[in-house]
């Protein structure tokens, strides 16, 4: 077939989970025989120009900053990127069969469902309830959001998610059409740690990782390491730095925050640590408890109903699901996993050594490229 994939972001120009997929899911389609176009923004310069194997990619708009210094995005790209694929999809919408697009931005799939009468594939990372769309952007603007989604969700399409919790939440926001549940988006070394390895005396460290924006609740993980009595490594980068900078400041134990790592060092840290914590409210997968268990690392992650990240978490045997965002929530959980020592460690290995293969971004690319030969 003739696939036309469609996503504002191109990995590694931009680094995220869902822009791996996407380059992922282009080029897993071309070797499996389909004439494949990538829609994009443009991100690059002229001597660094995108060479995916099997996949002409065409930038549809201009680059520029997507996050407004807060972390939300800015609303300006993701409306130049639909008025991009809405120009070519009606030059061009004789030249492809299929649509494969992420959901977000929405104007994409909008322009999608307005120019082009053939069937639509839509990745679905997220979906976001009413409430959360008030308390994320305000309730004037959260209301839009909300019933742009709506819009996207009414569009005819098969529709693909990472998340038992995304798959529930598809069809009580309203879509009709099919959806399919892929396994994973873990897109690293299936091999693992040896479990005996990962059981080997390590030093006391709790670590957690990601981009330091409010709702990923960085900012407890300091006063919760100093009520457990573990020094703790917080990585990365973002608006709420300073806040988490601060809050190791005042932690009666060590508490380094170095800023933003290479994968390599962040699968190093992970190997150091005992302990990974994340207490973010909103996970569409929860890539990172993967990441650590792959580490032999178990991890420490909070519930709540804007977050799939529990579900990779089989409660202890590779962690711990704690009940609230709190300090002391967070310091018990830790507990419970030192307490739990190289047993669980090890246990934590020989659950990824289970359930790796089946996580992988590449099984998932697998499922989906059979279900294009199926339909």
């Amino acid at each position: 077939m003739r696939v036309c994939v469609i996503y504002d972001c191109l990995y590694p120009w931009t680094v995220g989970g869902a822009e791996r997929w996407t380059r992922r899911l282009a080029e897993g389609l071309a070797a499996d025989g389909h004439d494949v176009t990538y829609l994009t923004r443009r991100q690059w310069g002229e001597d660094d120009a995108p060479a995916l194997p099997g996949v002409r990619v065409v930038a549809v708009s201009p680059g520029g900053e997507l996050y407004k210094p807060d972390g939300t995005r800015r609303f300006g790209p993701p409306l130049r990127f639909g008025l991009g694929v809405l120009r070519h999809l009606l030059r061009y919408r004789r030249d492809y069969d299929v649509v494969h697009t992420a959901s977000f931005p929405f104007f994409a799939l909008l322009a999608a469902a307005v120019a082009f009468g053939g069937p639509k594939r839509v990745d679905w990372h997220e979906v976001w309830p009413l409430a959360f769309w008030r308390e994320y952007v305000g309730g004037a603007a959260g209301t839009v959001g909300w019933l742009v989604q709506r819009l996207c969700l009414a569009v005819p399409q098969r529709a693909y998610v990472f998340s038992a919790m995304n798959e529930g939440r598809l069809r009580d926001e309203g879509l009709r059409g099919a959806v399919v549940r892929l396994p994973g988006l873990y897109d690293g070394p299936l091999d693992g740690v040896d479990p005996e390895a990962a059981a080997a005396q390590r030093e006391p460290l709790v670590l957690a990782a990601g981009r330091m924006l409010a709702h990923k609740r960085l900012t407890l993980v300091p006063g919760a390491a100093a009520r457990a009595g573990v020094p703790a490594t917080v990585l990365g980068d973002g608006p709420e730095r300073a806040a988490v900078q601060r809050a190791a400041a005042g932690a009666a134990v060590d508490v380094d925050v170095p800023g933003f790592v290479s994968g390599d060092e962040l699968d190093a840290a992970l190997r150091r640590a005992t302990c990974l914590v994340q207490p973010s409210a909103r996970e569409g997968y929860g890539m990172v408890v993967v990441e650590a268990a792959a580490a032999g690392t178990p991890s420490v992650v909070v519930a709540g109903p804007e977050t799939a990240a529990p579900e990779l978490v089989e409660e202890g045997v590779n962690g711990f699901v704690v009940d609230e965002p709190t300090e002391e929530a967070l310091a018990a959980g830790i507990r419970r996993v030192h307490e739990g020592g190289a047993a669980l460690r090890r246990s934590t290995a020989a659950w990824f050594a289970r359930r790796g293969p089946e996580l992988s971004l590449a099984a998932s690319v697998a499922r989906v490229v059979r279900d294009y030969r199926e339909s």
